[in-house]
């Protein structure tokens, strides 16, 4: 193996530049004659809008313009914002105008754009804009919002539905009636948010030569914001540009479409000057997509000896205000409750609910964190109640490597039956228990409770659809310079594409990765892409890469033996060379072949070749790939203060085939810290009028470098069937057990006290009052 070709732990090509301060992030872009945009915002979660009085914005000097809805051109006013994955369960799909038409249904939702010299003078005038708010009564729970007769989201909806659907699987019903057990769980997972270093941002410029407009934005897809920003304006392709820069963090809200953009856009093209608008903290916690609230109420069916039988309840997820990506979380919640166990029967009613908060969208683990967590805690309820062992009982639920593939009866998000290609699970979690000391931890416990010191364990599992279609884009080129350079429709936020992808091409051509140019995130460079999301882009992007650099190599190899006059089986790739395997000096470089491909003017092209020394190929998986997962935590309880110290942390992983190791390690590390925020810290508090209360990191707290403990990581890899290099994804599976694993592990620490833990985060306050009068006790 080479030292960066595939599967080598290559340092990251991002980092010096990153490291040097040297990072081009969007608000790193300036422009001459530049103006500033900032957004008047409604401060109420539910309101009729009268009358705009922009007249006091526009008096003060340094301000160019005040947009309202009336302002905006007519492809814009005439149509909401794209909702990006439709679907026919959606009853009554709402989405937001651009600017607030003559309703805002939460607080922050965009109802004027004033663009200005300088931020300071916009943000100043947007406190001038006038706005006549009647205040409507706002819907602040979704589970109230089904109750009949209830106040609605949207003024004129007949109720707060957005859809609803069952998912099922066998006879759950008749499998309850004979089943030895039946146990029932409530579980509530609160509102959390991404929260990036890098909050949302772009530069919008208007180009009147050729009618075009370039938008430099923080984005996790550039095309399909440039699909977007195309269907609002009424544009022809080649009328938009989208370049996507360094970007801090994505975490899912950044792949989506928001009306800022159509903005920045419009403004630009009207006062024919570049216009940018950088997110501020306070608008990220108000008006950037958030995720993890949902209801579940679940009964588990099984046998004398904790066999699963049957699996069934109700699903309650809230969408907010609006539904940009459909039924994408639910659906994904509740296809992903399986996991890795044997279920012959499922039935579980889902229902998505509007409410006046900001929409949920997808965040790091898009709904398959919660149903992780509701599956486990179902089987940490069949282990007590069975008086087994936690890891005992999922060893005998466990889907078999010998099942495999495996499909589990329902249809998944990308349209496909749950088919899992590949995976030995109760291998990985023998691996994670052995890495954590599962064995001795009971004795540990023992010690620790016989000095006062509450320490507990928690098991979870997980499997993870990665890999989503339709496709991703690359094309390999090697130019007449002789440079090798990959262009790919994959949009990254830190996950090392330039570094990975790299590797592949640099695998196909011999060469070092110092060699190979990756270009991601801008639309003129290749003509399709979808972006990275979903843990997709290795399983997709880094198969184009390998096809293109196979159909490149071989088309070199084929030049290079008709200028050699030798057989193409002679010759190998190294170095920058084709040359004869068996005399290496006696070669061509591929800048001498790349010249070659491009033809000579007035002479036909040698050997029906096409010209140029490039290929693009749009790897297309016929599934999702499945990656799994299990965590091990082990955690001691402050009992006086609820503060939760992980003493342990343990994961194995299995992606199939790993690229880079060290790539996958960072991803599977930062995961469980993002875990680790959603299990004990971060939770977005709204009052009885869906008003924000935890609107500043003094209120909602993130999990400091002192709350992440080491990981240690052991990588198991079943390669995937579904793809030519054996990839599946590893964004998000660090944080999609975590979350589970650390609440279990908490339960089982203050199980003298007979707490039980039915939600998430369990902050130390949340802890302090489960354990009620035993804290109080303590603290007397």
């Amino acid at each position: 193996m080479s030292l960066t070709g595939f599967g080598a732990s290559a340092p990251r090509k991002e980092d010096p530049a990153l490291l040097r301060g040297e990072g081009q992030f969007v608000d790193d872009i300036h422009f001459p004659a530049m103006l500033h945009a900032a957004f008047v915002r409604s401060p109420h979660a539910h309101a009729s809008i009268g009358r705009i009085d922009k007249s006091a914005a526009l008096a003060l000097p340094g301000v160019h313009a005040v947009f309202a809805f009336a302002d905006l051109p007519e492809p814009v006013r005439r149509q909401t914002l794209p909702l990006l994955v439709p679907h026919p369960s959606l009853r009554a799909p709402r989405m937001p105008y651009a600017l607030a038409k003559d309703e805002v249904c939460y607080a922050g939702e965009p109802v004027a754009c004033v663009v200005a010299d300088s931020r300071y003078i916009a943000e100043d005038a947007a406190d001038r804009v006038e706005v006549a708010y009647e205040p409507l009564p706002a819907v602040n729970d979704c589970r109230a919002a089904l109750a009949p007769g209830t106040t609605t989201a949207h003024a004129e909806a007949d109720s707060n539905v957005a859809a609803r659907f069952p998912v099922q699987v066998g006879d759950a019903d008749r499998a309850f009636a004979g089943a030895a057990h039946v146990f029932r769980e409530r579980i509530y997972q609160h509102r959390g948010g991404p929260f990036f270093m890098e909050c949302r941002g772009a530069v919008a410029r208007y180009e009147k030569p050729t009618d075009a407009y370039t938008l430099f934005v923080s984005s996790q897809g550039s095309h399909r914001l440039k699909r977007c920003l195309l269907d609002m304006f009424d544009l022809g392709d080649h009328q938009v540009r989208v370049v996507t820069p360094d970007v801090g963090g994505g975490f899912g809200p950044k792949g989506s479409f928001y009306p800022e953009y159509v903005n920045l856009a419009f403004a630009a093209r009207v006062l024919d000057r570049p216009v940018k608008w950088i997110e501020d903290r306070r608008e990220n916690f108000l008006a950037t997509h958030q995720e993890r609230d949902q209801y579940w109420d679940m009964e588990i069916a099984v046998d004398r000896d904790g066999h699963i039988l049957g699996l069934r309840g109700e699903l309650i997820h809230e969408t907010g205000a609006y539904v940009p990506w459909g039924i994408v979380l639910p659906w994904i919640a509740a296809t992903t409750v399986p996991g890795p166990y044997v279920i012959p029967s499922f039935k579980l009613d889902v229902v998505s609910v509007y409410t006046n908060k900001i929409q949920t969208t997808p965040v790091r683990g898009a709904g398959r964190p919660e149903a992780v967590v509701t599956m486990e805690r179902l089987m940490d309820r069949v282990a007590r109640e069975l008086e087994l062992d936690p890891a005992e009982v999922r060893r005998r639920n466990f889907i078999r490597p010998e099942q495999m593939p495996y499909n589990v009866g329902i249809i998944f998000r990308d349209g496909r039956p749950v088919t899992y290609d590949s995976g030995d699970y109760p291998a990985c979690q023998a691996a994670a228990l052995e890495a954590s000391g599962y064995d001795g931890f009971r004795q540990r416990q023992a010690q620790a409770r016989s000095l006062g010191r509450h320490i507990g364990i928690g098991i979870a599992n997980a499997v993870e659809a990665t890999g989503l279609g339709p496709y991703e884009s690359a094309t390999v080129r090697i130019s007449t310079s002789g440079k090798i350079v990959v262009y790919t429709g994959a949009t990254p936020q830190g996950q090392s594409h330039k570094t990975t992808l790299g590797q592949i091409a640099a695998e196909q051509f011999g060469v070092g990765l110092d060699d190979v140019t990756v270009v991601t995130g801008d639309t003129a460079a290749i003509s399709l892409g979808i972006g990275t999301f979903a843990a997709r882009t290795a399983a997709n992007a880094g198969p184009s890469v390998h096809l293109a650099g196979l159909e490149v190599a071989l088309k070199a190899k084929t030049i290079a033996a008709g200028m050699m006059e030798c057989l193409l089986e002679d010759l190998e790739l190294a170095d920058g060379y084709v040359r004869l395997k068996s005399a290496p000096d006696v070669r061509k470089s591929l800048r001498e072949i790349a010249v070659r491909s491009v033809g000579m003017p007035g002479f036909s092209m040698a050997g029906e070749l096409e010209p140029g020394l490039e290929h693009t190929a749009h790897f297309t998986p016929a599934q999702s790939a499945y990656s799994n997962g299990t965590h091990v935590a082990e955690v001691e309880v402050d009992i006086e203060t609820g503060a939760v110290l992980i003493l342990r942390y343990t994961v194995a992983h299995d992606c199939g085939r790993v690229i880079n190791p060290m790539v996958v390690d960072g991803q599977v590390i930062g995961g469980v810290a993002h875990g680790i925020g959603n299990a004990l810290f971060e939770r977005l508090v709204y009052d009885d009028q869906a008003q924000l209360l935890t609107g500043t990191f003094a209120d909602y707290l993130l999990p400091l470098a002192t709350d992440v403990p080491r990981i240690d990581l052991v990588h198991l890899e079943t390669p995937s069937p579904l793809n030519p290099l054996g990839i599946k994804g590893a964004g998000e599976g660090g944080t999609i057990p975590a979350i589970a694993a650390i609440v279990s592990a908490v339960e089982n620490a203050l199980a003298p006290f007979g707490v039980r833990i039915a939600e998430a985060p369990v902050t130390p306050q949340r802890i302090v009052e489960l354990l009620g009068s035993h804290a109080l006790g303590r603290t007397r």
